[in-house]
């Protein structure tokens, strides 16, 4: 916050890292979905004055297409409606309009009632109807599935909320992102759930040796106590 808001000098104004993170705004989805854990590891890039939404976005989309080698069709994006820039951005780098999701404040404006605030765009990948046979439209009203699955999120934390509501711009542009190692992980190695992917089954298969219980991946059966426990 300190960094955004000029009341102190970071030591670099671009700053990359792999932080784990303890679930907190949204915890009561750990155990419904598979999507969610206690822990969790979010990778970011930040950009304290620095570069703002033109690198940012090429930045994640170079990484992903490029780096990751993920499919371009595949990704779907939301952004805020009056962001116009972001949206042309987008374009310019080969994303389909139909890709493109114009969302309201509360899909695309992170808050979190004081201090830094802006816009964002969200960066989604699709598995597929073998997931869920409805389409985009998932996205448009923010329903909960697991075919579209959000892997990255850059704010855009331009404006300072001074907790009533009034709205500043920030002395400074800056970046601030999260991406997901495990949904990341999940996606690259093909897997039905974060939970089948090399970060978790090596604890899966000790609780399957331990318990002589079969993982079945199903949440609903017992096998949430194996995620739980990974």
């Amino acid at each position: 916050k300190d960094f955004f808001s000029g009341k102190k000098q970071p030591p670099r104004n671009r700053i990359t890292n792999s932080q784990k993170s303890i679930r907190t705004n949204d915890i009561e989805n750990v155990g419904v979905t598979s999507r969610h854990h206690t822990l969790f590891e979010m990778l970011g890039n930040f950009s304290i004055g620095d570069y703002f939404k033109p690198e940012a976005i090429e930045f994640a989309f170079e990484f992903l297409t490029e780096v990751l080698e993920m499919e371009k069709d595949k990704l779907y994006i939301t952004y805020f409606k009056d962001d116009k820039e972001t949206y042309e951005k987008w374009i310019s780098l080969g994303v389909e309009p139909s890709h493109l999701v114009a969302g309201d404040r509360e899909m695309n404006f992170w808050d979190m009632g004081m201090g830094p605030c802006g816009p964002d765009t969200e960066i989604f990948f699709d598995r597929g109807s073998k997931y869920d046979e409805r389409g985009v439209e998932l996205i448009e009203k923010d329903l909960d599935n697991d075919r579209y699955i959000e892997i990255w999120n850059i704010v855009f934390s331009e404006f300072n909320n001074d907790g009533e509501g009034n709205y500043n711009e920030l002395v400074q542009k800056n970046i601030d992102t999260g991406a997901g190692l495990e949904r990341i992980a999940s996606i690259l190695q093909d897997g039905h759930t974060n939970f089948d992917t090399d970060l978790f089954m090596p604890i899966i298969k000790k609780v399957e040796e331990m318990t002589g219980k079969k993982y079945d991946g199903i949440i609903q059966n017992y096998s949430w106590s194996y995620e739980s426990c990974s």
